[in-house]
């Protein structure tokens, strides 16, 4: 028998973000067969109802509130609860994001439920649910079988592909009335430090610095060969340290854990910290001059030399490629 399953949809900057819609490929496995909903909260959200339905939600319901302009624990926990008590559902799927980390505890714990938190596979296994999920820094995996009533879990980015995009498909809409008290928490403004352009969390390609870049400059020929692949640039937690970059770029085992298909690492040893936040990358590729560097253990491809001479090689070569193809 199919379950119901929630699956909360993340927005920013007025889109949702494509863990969204991973998170309702990962919902349709959990219900098997069920039924899939997908819940939006915030001040003005319906408008994108519509786009979950098409990559694969049943219905939406929406939360609307004017206090939920932003994320706020206290907020979008009323708000989500107020959904569950309403669906009474036998799952519950979020991203494994900022916003996911924060909130899915919380509601395990309203809820008295488990979670599977960072899982990086959903699988069906007969009439069982397997999801995998990474332990000790990325160094080994287990499989979790999702056996308790309510199946809790946040997904990692990147890593469960979302169904095909159905513009024909249709489902139901419908708003979830919800009063928002007692906010603790109240944010008057948003001011992001994060560069423009491609979300590092979510980017297919990622070029990342380390103390090679020597200094904020050294950025800059990375930030060219990012644009020219289309990806996202990070950082070690050397390069943040330093003072080269800002802290919302770096990766690693206290930054943000990435798993994009192509990560170019420049200038980084590979220590075991950051290895844990890029290791799960499809394919990994290190330009590093000390060829006993430990980021070579984990790369698919290796080049020994200077990154300020290779990487602008590399950017001139993709251009040239970029510009042959008809």
């Amino acid at each position: 028998m199919g379950k119901k399953v929630l699956v909360l949809g993340e927005i920013r900057d007025g889109q949702l973000r494509n863990v969204s819609f991973e998170a309702v490929a990962a919902g349709k496995k959990v219900a098997q067969g069920g039924e899939v909903i997908g819940v939006l909260i915030g001040e003005s959200v319906s408008v994108l109802a519509n786009d979950l339905i098409q990559y694969g939600a049943d219905r939406v319901l929406t939360v609307e509130d004017a206090k939920l302009f932003q994320y706020t624990p206290d907020g979008y926990s009323q708000a989500f609860m107020a959904v569950v008590e309403q669906e009474q559902p036998e799952g519950i799927v979020f991203g494994h994001t900022a916003l996911g980390k924060d909130l899915s505890p919380k509601i395990a714990a309203k809820l008295n439920a488990g979670l599977i938190s960072d899982a990086t596979s959903v699988e069906e296994e007969g009439d069982t649910i397997v999801f995998t999920r990474p332990i000790y820094s990325g160094k080994a995996f287990e499989k979790i079988i999702g056996k308790e009533e309510l199946v809790f879990v946040t997904v990692r980015p990147n890593n469960i592909e979302s169904l095909e995009k159905d513009e024909l498909r249709s489902g139901d809409i419908a708003s979830v009335s919800v009063s928002i008290t007692d906010l603790r928490t109240v944010i008057q403004d948003v001011i992001r430090k994060v560069a423009s352009g491609v979300d590092l969390s979510e980017a297919k390609v990622i070029v990342a610095g380390g103390r090679g870049v020597k200094s904020d400059e050294g950025f800059k020929p990375l930030k060219k060969l990012a644009d020219v692949l289309g990806g996202a640039v990070g950082a070690s937690r050397g390069a943040c340290d330093a003072g080269y970059c800002d802290y919302s770029m770096q990766i690693g085992q206290t930054g943000k854990v990435v798993t994009p298909d192509l990560y170019i690492a420049c200038g980084i040893s590979g220590a075991i910290q950051h290895l844990a936040g890029m290791s799960n990358s499809k394919v990994i590729v290190a330009i590093n001059k000390d060829p006993e560097a430990n980021i070579f253990n984990v790369a698919d491809y290796g080049i020994v030399g200077d990154l300020f001479e290779v990487v602008p090689m590399l950017s001139e070569e993709i251009k040239r490629l970029k510009a042959a193809q008809p």
